[in-house]
């Protein structure tokens, strides 16, 4: 599942450059039960917030989405 799988490669970059969820979500303008579920896959998230968690992260979209 998409969800599933985008949610796994955020929480994963997110943590790869060492910042909490809460932080992270804070930083993006972003509610972080709300951004919590997204790292749990159980959103079906608009593209303008995926660009946005894009962005927060610093990758593009395409490294976001590579091989899922």
């Amino acid at each position: 599942m998409i969800t599933k799988e985008l949610g796994e490669r955020i929480k994963e970059t997110r943590n790869k450059i060492g910042i909490s969820q809460e932080k992270f979500a804070l930083s993006i303008g972003m509610d972080r039960t709300y951004f919590a579920s997204v790292e749990a896959g159980k959103r079906n998230i608009s593209i303008c917030n995926i660009k946005k968690i894009a962005d927060g992260l610093g990758v593009s979209l395409s490294e976001l989405f590579a091989g899922l």
